[in-house]
Parts: C-alpha cells; structure tokens; sequence
C-alpha cells in the first residue's frame, strides 16, 4: 500500500483500485476518549457513505469499514480535484465554469435534500472523474470525514457558508459569480431551498460581525 495522503485526522492508503482510511490516534486526548470518537467519526462516516450508495450519489463507493482498526475502505477516484481544474484556464474554457458551479449546487442540494451534511465543502474535496471527456465527465465528493445526518435548516446553511468562504478565498478571480450559479442550481435540487437559503442570509451576516 502506498500512502497518499495524511491529514490531522486520518492516513490515506492506496492499495490497487481501493483507498483504505485510517484514523489516527491522538496523544494528547485520553485514550478512552480518543477511542470512542474515533469510532464514532468511523462508523458515522461509514453510514453516510452507505447511504450515499443507496442514493446512487456520485462519490467514492463504499466497501467496509473496521471500528477496531478504525479503518474505511472505498474505490479510489481518478482525476484531479476541482480547485485545479477551475485555476486553469488550460483545462476549462471560461463558458464552462457556470455548467460546473451548477453542479456542485446540484448536488450540495441532493445532499441537503437527504438530510445530509458534508462538512467541509471546498474544491478540494471534489474530484472530476473523466474530465477530458466533456461529455461523460462525473464531479464526485470526496472526504466525508466531517459529515454529518441533520434535517436543521441551520447545519445546512453553514455548510453552504463554509463552500462561500472557500470559493472566496481559493477562486477569487470567479467570485461571486461561482457561488451565485451554486445556489441557482441548489434551489432547483433541493425544495426546501427556502429555507435554507433564509438561513444563509442570518450564517452570512454573523459571519461579518465577526470580522
């Protein structure tokens, strides 16, 4: 296996056509309380990857998980992650970002629709699987790490606060447009947009205040 990635929660492997997942301990907290959230973040991770499979969502496919080894395995995603793709203008002609803003607001509202929560929505953490084939191309998330099931109007507009301040601060040169074309497609997706969205306003205004 070879490692591909490490985070301060988690080492990636790849082994094959498969990444396996392993949280890591952390010293400084007491072992029993390390143990049992590392379980926990495990096994909920793994419910959400499950249920994303029965949705027939597009990210990587779940195969298992171990809370001993507090391990998850899942298909390795070929392609590069959207922040590359949207930083060169190489790769995608400027008539094409609007039809890929549209997507990640699709799906963020598939997402919200079934009540779930990623977490940590940035262009990092989502991959253009076949994005030389214009046509059969598949914008996949990865990184379930932080996800979450909630049907609160509040843990959705967050969600949706935290890819504005990525896509502010990693695409600069797109915004606001690129969020704006987001959540064009995220009230299609999602019925209960409204809601949502009258809650982004209050996130967003908090957010301000902070500065």
């Amino acid at each position: 296996m070879d490692l591909l990635a490490q985070g301060a929660e988690a080492k990636l492997f790849r082994d094959k056509d498969k990444v396996i997942k392993e949280r890591i301990a952390k010293g400084y907290r007491h072992h029993d309380i390390d143990l049992g959230l590392r379980r926990f973040r495990t096994r909920r991770e793994a419910k959400v990857l499950q249920k994303l499979d029965d949705m027939q969502f597009p990210a990587p496919k779940f195969h298992d998980f171990c809370d001993k080894r507090m391990t998850i395995t899942m298909d390795f995603v070929e392609g590069p992650v959207l922040r590359d793709v949207l930083s060169s203008k190489a790769q995608v002609p400027q008539d094409e970002y609007q039809e890929l803003a549209q997507r990640v607001g699709k799906q963020i509202g598939q997402l919200h629709m079934n009540d779930i929560i990623h977490g940590d929505l940035t262009t990092s953490n989502m991959i253009l699987e076949g994005h030389m084939n214009k046509t059969n191309s598949t914008l996949k998330f990865i990184d379930f790490g932080l996800s979450k099931f909630s049907d609160k109007a509040e843990d959705k507009a967050v969600d949706l606060h935290l890819l504005d301040r990525a896509l502010e601060s990693t695409h600069s040169d797109l915004y606001p447009q690129i969020f704006k074309d987001a959540l064009e497609a995220y009230k299609k997706a999602n019925p209960n947009a409204a809601k949502v969205l009258e809650r982004l306003s209050k996130v967003q205004k908090r957010g301000r205040h902070k500065k």
